[in-house]
């Protein structure tokens, strides 16, 4: 019974871990990372600065849904980014929510 406790610890943070994990998982399978990081400016801005620029928005999760599926251009620079019809609807949900979960 001693041990329970730090079993429970240890359950609690391998299932808050594991969707952080999935998602970046899913940003390297859907090739996301070829352009950008999570700390890091690549081509795109880094997904950290992409949390803190959106910190906050009402609807922002619905606009950026629409921006990863279809591409979009201006909000970041002259660079466009291409849309992505590799990605469906709830997986761009999945990633836009991880996303805007970074500190």
């Amino acid at each position: 019974m001693k041990f329970l406790p730090s079993l429970l610890v240890a359950a609690t943070l391998a299932a808050v871990g594991a969707p952080a994990m999935a998602n970046l998982e899913l940003a390297q399978k859907k090739a996301c990372l070829a352009c950008h990081s999570v700390d890091n400016k690549v081509v795109g801005p880094a997904y950290k600065d992409v949390a803190k620029k959106y910190k906050g928005q009402k609807g922002i999760e619905a606009k950026l849904v629409e921006k990863v599926m279809k591409g979009g251009k201006g909000a970041w620079g002259e660079v466009a980014m291409p849309a992505n019809p590799q990605v469906n609807e709830a997986e761009a949900k999945q990633l836009v929510g991880w996303i805007l979960s970074l500190k």
